[in-house]
């Protein structure tokens, strides 16, 4: 294999740099959980999804297994532990995050106003566009072959700073693929469940040529022991399968057959938004 003689050594577990992890999940939990406690209270017997809630909290659970001791050191020496990390971070946290529903739990939460404001830039064509399925795959599977197959891992794993961009790329990409593909939260413009079915199998075998290739040593260009490669591509090929599965089950779940309506004198009644969700 091209390159692979020795690991980088990283002096990683300095205590200032635990810390950001351990402030951000607590952010980002906490955040949740104001929100869903404002909610239950404005609502009386209503409040908020328990399965929702308890999807979000296992994201954010994954994540602290992921970023903290013992993964989360290993993961700056040892290539197993990264891709053990990347699985964590970039596809089973943004599942179980995305299907706690956090924007649609958002609305609910702000006033009219600004919730319109965020209405109208989740329907503005940017978002639309860095949303579909097509762009979110490219970002989230098709980064793996310029992050492996280039000298890029080496030159951001060389650095604490590269390492925590590498983890914030996996995290925003794999949340914005698992919205994309089978998101709870509204997605104006999305396309229908069986286009979105189709972009999970190619993000299927892109994994597995990408996994394949990196066990092989074919193109790869990564400075750490061939042995630690062909591990974390079995981590990559296995732990990818079963984390698309678990996309998979999850956009069946939520699909909702068109009924077709009989042909009438009447005019059509207005059309719902389009994969708007139902705040629950």
């Amino acid at each position: 294999m091209g390159g692979m003689e020795h690991p980088h050594q990283h002096g990683g577990g300095l205590p200032v740099e635990g810390l950001v992890p351990v402030l951000a999940l607590l952010v980002l939990g906490g955040g949740y959980g104001v929100a869903v406690w404002r909610v239950r209270r404005r609502s009386g017997g209503q409040g908020w999804s328990g399965p929702r809630a308890f999807c979000f909290a296992a994201g954010v659970g994954l994540l602290a297994v992921a970023l903290l001791p013992p993964l989360g050191t290993v993961a700056h020496h040892d290539f197993r532990g990264h891709m053990a990390q990347h699985m964590l971070i970039g596809m089973y946290a943004p599942l179980a995050l995305v299907l706690g529903a956090p924007v649609t739990l958002l609305l609910r939460v702000l006033p009219v106003r600004r919730a319109r404001r965020v209405t109208a830039v989740l329907r503005s064509r940017p978002v639309k566009l860095v949303a579909h399925p097509a762009v979110a795959l490219l970002l989230s599977t098709g980064s793996l072959g310029v992050l492996y197959f280039t000298p890029l891992y080496d030159a951001l794993s060389a650095h604490p700073a590269g390492h925590w961009l590498m983890s914030l790329h996996f995290l925003a990409s794999g949340c914005l693929f698992a919205h994309a593909i089978a998101g709870p939260d509204p997605a104006p413009g999305r396309p229908g469940v069986p286009a979105r079915l189709g972009y999970l199998g190619v993000a299927v075998a892109a994994h597995a040529l990408i996994a394949q290739a990196m066990y092989g040593g074919y193109l790869v260009h990564l400075h750490v022991p061939a042995a630690e490669v062909r591990a974390g591509a079995e981590i990559m090929y296995y732990a990818g399968d079963i984390a698309e599965l678990l996309l998979a089950g999850a956009l069946v779940a939520t699909w909702r057959p068109e009924r077709r309506r009989p042909a009438t004198g009447r005019a059509p009644a207005p059309a719902a938004v389009p994969n708007a969700a139902v705040p629950h």
